[in-house]
């Protein structure tokens, strides 16, 4: 495996997304390295919904105690942590919920689409310089009905959007489906001159 090497991983609710990313990150991550992985969170915390907070506490049990966890939500600078530290292997889960939290900082519930344009040109550019190895995990919400509310379809169409401009820069996108891991691109495995 190259020092570079991007991935992103999709799947649906309780799809077995993040865990196959855990593995993923884990395979990617030289042995003899004595640097710990990097977990940047996504999820805001909300102490006072007790479902989510058991949510982030299974997530948080299952990971190493070696990685270290970074909560990007309150500072909203997953970009920048991608940029500050380019080389550590990585586990950014999720956008789904980056999106949810950048949608509510910039008030863009109702607001014109394309109002967060400018925060997910600096995430996908931050995933295109990233020079070590990253894992990103991002719900695959397409294959759902047309949601009912505006807000809803926001949602839907944007991290649509995202996922493929992510996935774009990655070396790898792989769909996580009932546990079951779909590689749809890994230009790794792909012979020199074909795509």
């Amino acid at each position: 495996m190259t020092n570079t090497y991007r991935t992103l991983v999709l799947g649906g609710a309780r799809s077995g997304k993040s865990a196959h990313a855990e593995d993923l990150v884990c395979a990617g991550h030289l042995p003899e390295s004595s640097a710990p992985i990097r977990y940047l969170a996504t999820a805001r915390r909300d102490v006072s919904d007790a479902d989510w907070e058991s949510r982030i506490d299974q997530h948080r049990n299952r990971r190493p105690s070696h990685w270290s966890t970074v909560e990007t939500a309150a500072a909203g600078d997953l970009a920048a942590q991608l940029e500050s530290d380019s080389h550590t292997a990585t586990l950014v889960d999720d956008l789904g919920t980056w999106l949810t939290t950048e949608l509510d900082r910039q008030g863009a519930w109702d607001a014109p689409r394309g109002t967060i344009t400018p925060a997910a040109d600096s995430l996908v550019a931050s995933v295109e310089n990233y020079r070590g190895h990253l894992v990103l995990v991002s719900p695959e919400v397409g294959l759902a009905v047309i949601p009912e509310t505006r807000s809803g379809r926001l949602f839907r169409d944007e991290i649509g959007t995202l996922n493929a401009r992510i996935a774009a820069v990655c070396d790898r996108v792989v769909l996580v489906v009932a546990g079951l891991p779909l590689i749809l691109k890994d230009t790794a495995a792909q012979p020199e001159g074909t795509m």
